[in-house]
């Protein structure tokens, strides 16, 4: 997946901090909509530089698509998944009440992963971005 990002700063020679503008997961415009409140937001992640770009400057980053896919599934998919099975798997031991309050909770419950995997990956420095030419 590539994106494009500014340098803000250096911090080794191998190394850059990134400032990568937010996009939104319904793929609009964010600076012409701005219904979920991200507008104008950016991301600062730290990238690999082996270009040698220099603050300031336009470049173009790249990350792992299958790192970003298993994140979307993660945080997507498998609360929606739960949902679904808590309300179809309960039908038979409660009414729709309660099949509704299950479901709910199932999804919950299938947001834990997406908080937990969210801390491990910020502790561990955020998603790898290489940064692979000039803007």
């Amino acid at each position: 997946m590539t994106q494009i990002a500014t340098i803000e700063k250096l911090l080794d020679a191998d190394h850059a901090e990134i400032a990568v503008a937010r996009k939104s997961a319904c793929g609009h415009d964010c600076e012409e909509c701005a219904g979920c409140g991200v507008s104008g937001a950016s991301v600062y992640a730290r990238a690999s530089n082996p270009i040698g770009a220099r603050p300031g400057q336009k470049v173009v980053v790249e990350s792992s698509t299958k790192n970003m896919m298993g994140i979307i599934l993660l945080v997507y998919m498998v609360p929606v998944v739960l949902f679904f099975l808590g309300y179809f798997l309960t039908a038979p031991f409660f009414p729709a009440a309660g099949q509704y309050v299950t479901a709910v909770i199932a999804f919950a419950l299938g947001l834990v992963p997406a908080v937990i995997y969210d801390r491990r990956l910020r502790r561990r420095g955020g998603l790898d971005f290489t940064i692979v030419r000039f803007f």
